[in-house]
């Protein structure tokens, strides 16, 4: 069984004339990312490795839920193919996953994550939202391997209003 979480960056800010990838997050992003991180460790399995994208958004949102669910933040693996918004690259990044590994924590952007859940889970979700939790299960024993999965649990900040 592989295990995969899917969580998109929280809500960016768009005021500074920055370079996409350096767009920090904004008041609201950082409440967000705060909410659902505080609401997720009974739908955590009990280890899991953590990646996410080292667009500034991302990290920053990576960094808020390695907080508020305890884990290393040192541990926390950033990687620059995380930062993209197509969803086949993403999938490719996912089976690349070393097998020793049964669950991942990933955070990235959209159209990349909303694809890729619509794609992979058995739930349909119209737009993954910005610091949206997705968890996947697969019943494959390689991470190349996985295939049509389970939407075991998704948590949004608006179902937390």
């Amino acid at each position: 069984m592989k295990n995969l979480i899917l969580i998109r960056h929280a809500k960016s800010s768009w005021e500074a004339p920055l370079k996409d990838f350096d767009r920090p997050l904004m008041k609201k992003g950082i409440l967000d990312a705060h909410e659902v991180s505080s609401n997720i460790s009974k739908f955590l399995p009990k280890t899991y490795i953590m990646w996410s994208s080292t667009a500034a958004r991302a990290s920053e949102t990576a960094l808020i839920f390695a907080q508020n669910i305890s884990y290393p933040i040192e541990s926390i693996v950033y990687k620059d193919d995380l930062y993209t918004f197509d969803d086949k690259q993403l999938e490719k990044i996912i089976k690349s996953c070393d097998n020793s590994f049964e669950s991942v924590i990933l955070f990235g952007h959209n159209e990349a994550i909303t694809n890729f859940v619509n794609k992979f889970g058995d739930v349909f979700i119209e737009n993954v939202p910005t610091s949206g939790f997705v968890s996947l299960q697969f019943d494959a024993e390689s991470w190349n391997t996985i295939d049509k999965g389970k939407t075991h649990k998704t948590i949004f900040p608006k179902d937390l209003k």
